[in-house]
């Protein structure tokens, strides 16, 4: 296979981003993560696979449309609840998805024209895409941005993830990786040159707790991160700060006492509340998700937190 034939699964390309990185940005989301965060924000980011997503904002009734009944020929597409639309403020009959005998295959979104139904995940070729991205070169120059590429875990595409940033510096981009860490390092080596920031997460300090809530232990995120300041990689650590998980004092002053350690590579510690939007999406690729819901840390909390971070003599900011 020709590199140019090669092609990553991408389930979102966010324009104008100003919060995954400096400057003005093009976000690229891949799908897969070998991670299963429950608070997890962008559940349709973790399997490899396209999903079939369900909004029923968006859909404008089966008697107005219904094609995505007689679209669908596994029978997943029935007549369902009626309900007070949001959008013509009118009551519309929905539409319901079994999931059970739904096989992903989009013929009911490609039938969807209000939208209400679309598939998460789309294959792109890497050359295609560096010509979609480096239209927004004049932005990205004028901000000093550039291009994120994330996930889902981008590292869990590592020939995609590779090629593409290799085309983005040769256009003189800006590029950042944004990364759970949990890649083996092979990957992360083959990346180092291309990579200008690793925005890189910490959930937990403590390997076992780790474990127990994620499914994975710490240790190779740890090991990784020392890896890349100790090769001259920059680090810009996120601390998504979660109730009952991460939110102790004692956890908080391990990470800035480990973000320390990292020395100079450490360009930036950004504080990441928990928030619960990610219930929404939860809802619309799965009828019975297994999500956190928790009330947000309070301001007061989320200072109290930021103050320990700076004991240790590292930049702060809370997301």
């Amino acid at each position: 296979m020709k590199e140019s034939d090669l092609t990553g699964k991408v389930y979102d390309i966010q324009g104008f981003s100003v919060q995954d990185g400096p400057g003005i940005r093009t976000t690229v989301f891949l799908k897969g993560c070998p991670l299963r965060c429950p608070w997890c924000h962008s559940p349709e980011s973790q399997s490899f696979a396209a999903q079939l997503s369900w909004m029923a904002m968006r859909c404008i009734g089966v008697e107005k449309c219904g094609k995505c009944l007689t679209a669908c020929t596994k029978g997943a597409i029935t007549s369902g609840e009626i309900t007070k639309s949001i959008g013509i403020g009118e009551a519309i009959k929905l539409i319901h998805v079994n999931r059970l005998l739904c096989d992903d295959c989009g013929d009911c979104a490609r039938a969807c024209h209000p939208g209400g139904l679309s598939m998460c995940g789309a294959d792109y070729q890497v050359d295609d895409l560096l010509k979609q991205l480096c239209r927004d070169i004049p932005f990205y120059e004028q901000s000093g941005g550039g291009v994120t590429v994330s996930g889902g875990e981008a590292l869990s595409q590592p020939e995609f993830t590779l090629k593409l940033l290799q085309g983005l510096k040769a256009q003189g981009v800006h590029t950042a990786l944004d990364t759970t860490g949990f890649s083996d390092y092979k990957n992360i080596d083959a990346v180092l040159p291309y990579v200008d920031l690793f925005l890189y997460d910490l959930k937990h300090m403590d390997s076992e707790q780790h474990k127990k809530a994620i499914g994975v232990p710490n240790e190779r995120i740890l090991e990784n991160a020392q890896k890349i300041a100790a090769a001259g990689g920059k680090l810009q650590i996120r601390i998504p700060v979660i109730p009952s998980f991460n939110d102790s004092e004692k956890n908080i002053k391990s990470t800035g006492k480990f973000c320390k350690s990292l020395g100079k590579a450490v360009t930036l510690v950004q504080i990441l509340p928990y928030h619960n939007m990610g219930v929404a999406k939860y809802l619309r690729i799965c009828d019975d998700p297994k999500v956190l819901e928790a009330e947000p840390p309070s301001e007061e909390k989320i200072q109290n937190l930021k103050k320990i971070l700076e004991c240790f003599a590292l930049k702060v900011t809370v997301h």
